[in-house]
């Protein structure tokens, strides 16, 4: 039985509708620190809607999702970027910080650049960046506020193998260092070995919630692999 410390999100009976039309219901979950859920599902099983109402982005049409996480120490890393592209690297991430009431040095900001291996395009203007440096720089933002409870929708989409897996290592590593991860995957054959659970969304409702060993792809997904 878990204790409440040790849980990051809690989400219960959650359902959500357009209109009339059911995305899906029942859906139950705690988010653990310390530990990766992979959300997966076919395209329009409502993974993204899920998503943001875990992440407080959206309401629920019934049940709950509540953050057991202080809202600064909450990040969220989709497919699209948020960086500007009218400002460099670094002053993206001096931006940034400004909005979480930080002031690193600019020792500290070219340190999360290198992290990422953008330490050289620092002063770059950011709307120049190809899809793969976009993302990294998305990262140091991540990184910037050392989340505790982290969103990730998609992240990998049409990266490059070196920064897809910088992205992967980082995560885990993230995932390591106790912050709990909630985790949408473009690429659910690989990244079931990254997780420690999964949630799987079929027919309407929450089809599967359990270790990733005992997650049986083709009964859930019906071998989809989106």
């Amino acid at each position: 039985m878990d204790s409440n410390d040790s849980i990051a999100l809690k989400v219960r009976k959650a359902a959500k509708f357009f209109g009339t039309r059911l995305i899906f219901k029942n859906v139950s979950c705690d988010v653990r620190r310390g530990e990766i859920l992979l959300v997966v599902g076919r395209n329009g099983a409502g993974k993204t809607t899920l998503l943001k109402i875990m992440a407080g982005l959206s309401r629920a049409s019934a049940g709950t999702a509540d953050i057991l996480t202080k809202p600064e120490k909450t990040a969220y890393l989709g497919h699209s970027t948020f960086i500007y592209p009218g400002l460099t690297a670094l002053n993206n991430l001096s931006f940034w910080a400004s909005m979480y009431d930080l002031s690193p040095s600019r020792d500290d900001l070219m340190g999360l650049l290198k992290r990422v291996g953008l330490e050289r395009a620092a002063e770059e203007m950011a709307g120049s960046f190809s899809r793969g440096m976009a993302q990294r720089l998305n990262l140091a933002r991540v990184f910037l506020i050392d989340p505790d409870l982290l969103f990730l929708d998609e992240p990998g989409t049409g990266l490059d193998k070196s920064s897809l897996k910088l992205l992967r290592d980082e995560v885990v590593a993230l995932r390591d260092r106790g912050a709990a991860i909630v985790w949408i995957s473009h690429d659910v054959n690989h990244d079931t070995t990254l997780a420690d659970r999964i949630l799987g969304i079929a027919n309407n409702k929450m089809e599967y919630l359990g270790t990733a060993a005992d997650f049986d792809q083709d009964a859930v997904l019906g071998g989809s692999s989106c």
